[in-house]
């Protein structure tokens, strides 16, 4: 199979395939010879199309379009936006539109058209058959209008003779129906035979005997009517002779013959040899034959007929397509008045001696012969309807269509002989601007016969296609302190479109304030003055559009470096750095961090730190700005250091700053409060019931060797005061009474004091009892000395009220009589106190007054020393009371009788949960400033040293100050638990044992003294 018989295969089976989506039919009938406008049905309605979009919802304007031939006058119209068809002014006659055709009923007559519905999206093909029915526009008529009958005279009565027939070009009852004979004059009548094609054949009937002798001649009138509304009629002369006697008529073989010829018969070639025979002899058996009357002439121009042999040959080619049956009449007479006859049926065979015929009308119109397409019309856009056919019959006319060649368009089958050609693919203007083809059409025959239909397409071009940039970005650097105008570089695009759709020009988008661009040439400059400090790097977007309608554009972004220049110089972030530290800070430890920055890049802000005027007491990382000491700080000694640092940075040439270090040495909370008043915790109060609230009844007072801060006081009660009925001055230490007391409130009464100072970085405190006898009286002081004394064996999370043993003397009297009975040891005792107090004040004061200056803010290291060697010598006692309280008589070759403070520690559900941690926002100057430079904070990660930690558990070596580094809140580092707990330095829980308690329960972590008075010489 070679790839033309491929072709002709594919075609073959695609024209077997319908698309019954967008191809249907209608059928319509009308009548004949119709007036102007005369509806004959409406396209939308018949078919029920819809024009609602059902995919949007809404109405779309469809186009009906009658697909006609140029040239053509069309019978009908069809209005395009209603799909109404009309009637023209071309006559539609019946007769002429089927000439030749059989005018049997049953045969009918009709035209085709088809109907194109659009646009592409609502597409569709419609077949439009309209049947044309007859009218009685016709009269019958015979074949001439005198008739000539020769009847011999020996004819007998009832004999027929044929009478040629009427024809009507009118069908049905519309032709020929009845005919009638005028004047017969009772000697002849008229009879109709009716063939088995429908024909009705007159014959004429003998009545009477005939003598030739008496009457040789008759004249009458036939009448021929047909059955149409109103009835038509036409009459001929009819003229009987009466011949001579011949008896015997000829007779042939066969009286219906039917015979086959190819229509490429040569002229000559013999169609068929009628043979008839006479009985008689001599004259009356010669026998010639000719055609009957009812032969039509075109019949008698393709054959001759030998009169003498009968033989029936082609005189002229014929042609099937043309007429393919010949039905011929011939007659065989010996010169009587009775021929015979025979019926030849003709068939001209199909020779394939016709091509196909191609009847390409186009949907598209077509100018000067080319059809033009937009590149961005749909696939499958309609563009004409093509109307293959062949006058051949059988395989001869099997017909199938393609295209000769590749292109992007095929043929859609929508009929037996009918296509579609469409798009087939996307069309691209830019790709081929033109296709030139051929629409071939051929046959089945041997040899195939074709046609062919050239078809030209030219493409309009769309604005399809956007600017295109040659790089979708563009990066730049251009140095800082450029001049105005700088040229920077040329942007360019381009456009596959041509024309005016390819016309481009640029613009600049947002955040190009400091650039300038051509809108022609793309050319793009600086218009500003680039600061690299201010912004490195520009990041905009460049718009190529289009002139096409509507535009097209396409982005592309532009990076600009700006490239640095050392025009700046390093820059501190303060000019006088102010750092704190504490006065036990060990050598070698940080004591801050110096930063600078430079505005510039790469070398240019590489700097490098020194310090100008110091005499080496410390030392500076030249890179990372890590501030050493060289020495061992004492505040007592030097407060503060102060020098300058130079940063040089390393562009060519370096530029240089300088700024000021101050480094501020500050104190360290190492002292507890020490307890003045209540002069031991075995003293009490008396509380009268008559004491309003509001008065005093008793104070707490207590002093700090720190400074500051560090030396500031809190008091606050922390147990036994369940009842509200006592209050505390936190900042006086004075207890008043907060309600009047009632006899329910008499007894003895511990409060538990807390002393704690606002030292930082963690609070030191010290606990204190207090005990109040609420009562008239207190004569029996040596009872309530019992009491004080049973209340130690009471935990001090507990009321001594909540004890099962009572303190108060179940007989009053009793108590009263011991009241009287120790009025005059009490008098005795409050005159030994206040004594004892007095020449205690003037020691103390003499005492404080001796440690000013450096001993008041660093306690003797070894006093502190002689205090750790005695405390380890100490025992705990063994009595359960000494499980919550150690207390420890004073050395009796303690010559200043200094009060003894204890600390006692508590249980976390004792302990004061709104003491916190101290307001460094209000703290007074002589503390470190909040604005401190930040340590961690100024660590550099490139630099070569790591970060600078003091950890809780490091040693610190024994100097005459302990250890502790003081530096801003958040860089802050502080180690160790103080003598009265190891809480965490983050916690601000003053009280909690959590850490430093070995064991369950309470634990006291050092003595607690009670105050001895002084015995009276």
């Amino acid at each position: 199979m070679d790839l033309r018989d491929f072709y002709l295969l594919a075609a073959l089976i695609a024209c077997l395939r319908l698309d019954s989506a967008i191809a249907q039919e209608l059928i319509y009938t009308i009548r004949e010879e119709l007036p102007e406008n005369v509806p004959i049905g409406n396209i939308p309605k018949d078919l029920n199309i819809s024009h609602i979009n059902a995919a949007t919802g809404t109405s779309a304007s469809l186009v009906y379009r009658l697909v006609s031939k140029a040239g053509d006058a069309p019978l009908v119209k069809v209005s395009s936006n209603t799909g109404e068809i009309f009637t023209t002014s071309n006559r539609i006659d019946r007769e002429k539109l089927c000439a030749g055709a059989s005018y049997a009923e049953e045969n009918e007559c009709f035209f085709e058209l088809e109907v194109v519905i659009l646009p592409n999206d609502f597409f569709r093909l419609i077949k439009i058959k309209i049947i044309v029915k007859d009218t009685n526009d016709n009269a019958p008529m015979f074949p001439s209008p005198v008739i000539n009958i020769s009847i011999p005279e020996n004819t007998l009565i009832n004999s027929r003779f044929p009478i040629p027939s009427a024809t009507d070009p009118d069908t049905g009852f519309n032709g020929v129906q009845h005919y009638e004979l005028l004047n017969g004059q009772s000697v002849f009548g008229l009879d109709i035979v009716e063939t088995p094609e429908g024909e009705k054949w007159p014959q004429l009937i003998v009545q009477q005997n005939l003598d030739r002798e008496q009457k040789d001649t008759y004249v009458m009138k036939i009448k021929v009517e047909d059955g149409g509304t109103p009835q038509k009629s036409s009459t001929a002369i009819l003229q009987v002779t009466v011949s001579d006697v011949n008896d015997n008529r000829p007779v042939f073989k066969e009286s219906q013959v039917e015979v086959h010829i190819p229509e490429n018969a040569p002229v000559g070639t013999s169609v068929i040899q009628l043979h008839a025979t006479d009985a008689d002899i001599g004259s009356n058996a010669e026998i010639r034959y000719i055609f009957g009357a009812q032969v039509a002439p075109a019949t008698k121009r393709f054959f001759a007929l030998n009169n003498t042999t009968g033989l029936i040959t082609v005189q002229r080619s014929l042609d099937r397509e043309e007429t393919a049956i010949h039905k011929v009449t011939v007659l065989a007479s010996d010169g009587s008045s009775t021929p015979a006859r025979a019926t030849v049926t003709i068939n001209v065979t199909d020779v394939n001696d016709n091509p196909p015929n191609i009847d390409l009308r186009y949907i598209i119109s077509p100018i000067n012969g080319t059809v033009y397409l937009s590149e961005k019309d749909p696939i499958n856009t309609k563009i004409a309807l093509i109307t293959v056919s062949d006058k051949d019959t059988d395989v001869n006319g099997k017909v199938i269509c393609f295209i000769e060649r590749e292109v992007p368009f095929h043929l859609k089958a929508v009929y037996d002989n009918q296509y579609l050609l469409e798009t087939s693919s996307l069309l691209d203007y830019e790709g081929t601007k033109e296709f030139s083809f051929k629409i071939v059409a051929s046959d089945s025959g041997k040899p195939s016969l074709n046609q062919t239909a050239l078809v030209r397409v030219k493409l309009e071009d769309e604005n399809d296609n956007p600017p295109i940039f040659s790089q979708p970005v563009i990066e730049l650097s251009v140095s800082e302190n450029n001049r105005r105008g700088l040229y920077l570089t040329t942007i360019s695009a381009t456009d596959e479109d041509s024309g005016k759709n390819a016309d481009i020009v640029y613009q600049l988008g947002p955040n190009a304030s400091f650039f300038d661009l051509d809108r022609k040439t793309g050319v793009l400059t600086a218009s500003r003055v680039f600061d690299r400090e201010e912004q490195e790097r520009f990041i905009f977007t460049v718009t190529a559009r289009d002139n096409g309608t509507p535009p097209l554009q396409s982005q592309a972004a532009v990076i600009v470096t700006v490239l640095d220049e050392n025009d700046n110089s390093p820059k501190f972030t303060h000019n006088h750095f102010q750092f704190f530290v504490s006065e036990n800070l060990p050598k070698y430890s940080t004591v801050g961090v110096i930063t600078v920055t430079d505005a510039d890049a790469g070398e240019n802000k590489a700097v490098t730190l020194s310090i100008l005027n110091d005499n080496e007491n410390f030392v500076l990382d030249p890179y990372s700005g890590v501030i050493k000491s060289n020495v061992s700080f004492d505040r007592e000694q030097q407060s503060s250091y102060t020098f300058d640092v130079k940063a040089v940075d390393g562009g060519q040439p370096p530029r240089s700053s300088t700024a000021k270090v101050t480094i501020n040495v500050m104190d360290v909370n190492d002292n507890s409060p020490v307890v003045i008043y209540p002069p031991s915790n075995t003293s009490f109060k008396l509380v009268p019931l008559s004491a309003i609230p509001g008065s005093v009844v008793a104070e707490v007072f207590a002093v700090d060797i720190d400074t500051g801060m560090n030396a500031e006081l809190k008091y606050t009660i922390v147990s036994g005061n369940n009842k509200g009925l006592f209050r505390i001055d936190p900042v006086t230490g004075n207890i008043t009474l907060e309600e009047k007391p009632t006899p329910n409130d008499v007894g003895l009464h511990r409060l538990v004091v807390n002393i704690s100072d606002l030292g930082y970085p963690k609070s030191l405190h010290t606990l204190v009892l207090v005990f109040l006898y609420v009562n008239d009286t207190a004569g029996n002081a040596s009872y309530i000395y019992d009491l004080i004394r049973r209340t130690m064996e009471t935990p001090l999370d507990r009321n001594i009220g909540d004890s099962s043993q009572p303190y108060q003397n179940e007989d009053y009297l009793t108590i009263m009589i011991a009241i009287v009975a120790g009025a005059m040891v009490v008098i005795v005792v409050i005159f030994v106190t206040v004594l004892v107090r007095c020449r205690h004040a003037s020691r103390f004061k003499a005492a404080q007054r001796s440690k000013q200056g450096a001993e008041w803010m660093s306690p003797n290291q070894e006093n502190k020393q002689n205090k750790k060697k005695k405390r380890k010598k100490r025992k705990s006692p063994k009595s359960s009371l000494l499980n919550f309280v150690t207390i420890e008589e004073s050395k009796p070759d303690d010559a200043v009788h200094e009060p003894i403070n204890g600390t006692i520690s508590l249980p976390a559900e004792l302990e004061e949960q709104s003491i916190g941690r101290f307001d460094w926002g209000t703290a007074p100057p002589s503390t470190f400033k909040p604005n401190s430079p930040d340590l961690a904070k100024h660590y550099k990660s490139a630099s070569p040293q790591s970060a600078f930690h003091l950890k809780p558990d490091t040693p610190v070596s024994v100097k005459k100050h302990h250890v502790i580094q003081e530096l801003p809140l958040d860089n802050t580092f502080v180690g160790g638990c103080d003598t009265l707990s190891k809480r965490s330095s983050t916690s601000s829980d003053h009280f909690s044992a959590s850490e430093c308690s070995s064991q369950g329960g309470f634990k006291t972590k050092g003595p607690l003294h009670t105050r001895q008075q002084k015995k009276q010489n």
